[in-house]
């Protein structure tokens, strides 16, 4: 009996020893990857890849298409700050806060006038096209105004020297012919005041300072 049951024992054991063996064979022998896959599944695998790569290509062609317009659109933006700071360059200086350069034409007078003559010429100037004013050396703008009787002129609440200048930027052959024509702001001066002593004088190139003044509105606000 014990002869038969160790049989039966060695026999278990080595049918156990048996399956484990060929279990282990097995599982070192089978490629879980694409060698397990049928050639249906293979078909189908590869037409996935391809579907997928011709997606990615499309967004790599959308996003690159995207990047050129971003790329314009910059550009222009570029240009359009440009073209801003340009303008706002140019208020600025013709309004006063900024030196300006330019031909013109610079007013010598010599001798005694008032305030309302003074700023009869400018206005003269003005009206012939004149862009920037200075009396004195002090830049014209609103509120600046040239006052005071013949001999003791103020210009912005500062006394004038005699003689002084006024200078206007503008087209040199204009503001001339405006102040020099038969009938003009000179030749009437002349009649009412001999004592007083104006001289053109077209100028290719002269420079105003900017106004010391705060030009800041206080009551308006820009409308946008």
């Amino acid at each position: 009996m014990r002869s038969r049951r160790s049989q039966l024992t060695v026999t278990v054991v080595a049918f156990v020893l048996g399956m484990l063996l060929v279990a282990q064979a097995r599982s070192q022998t089978t490629d879980p990857g694409l060698a397990a896959l049928s050639a249906q599944d293979l078909t189908v695998l590869i037409a996935n890849l391809d579907t997928r790569n011709e997606q990615l290509r499309s967004e790599v062609s959308t996003l690159e298409r995207e990047l050129a317009e971003l790329a314009d659109a910059d550009a222009r933006g570029d240009s359009s700050v440009d073209a801003i700071r340009e303008d706002l360059a140019r208020v600025r200086a013709w309004a006063g806060l900024e030196p300006v350069s330019g031909g013109g034409v610079r007013l010598l007078i010599d001798g005694p006038i008032d305030g309302a003559t003074a700023e009869y010429l400018l206005n003269e100037l003005r009206n012939a096209g004149a862009e920037a004013l200075a009396v004195g050396g002090i830049r014209v703008v609103p509120g600046v105004v040239v006052a005071g009787p013949a001999g003791a002129l103020t210009v912005d609440g500062r006394a004038l020297a005699d003689p002084f200048e006024i200078e206007a930027i503008g087209a040199p052959e204009i503001l001339t012919g405006s102040l020099t024509r038969i009938g003009g702001p000179i030749a009437q001066l002349a009649a009412t005041n001999p004592d007083v002593l104006v001289s053109v004088s077209p100028v290719d190139q002269m420079g105003l300072p900017a106004s010391d003044r705060d030009l800041v509105p206080a009551n308006g606000r820009p409308t946008l």
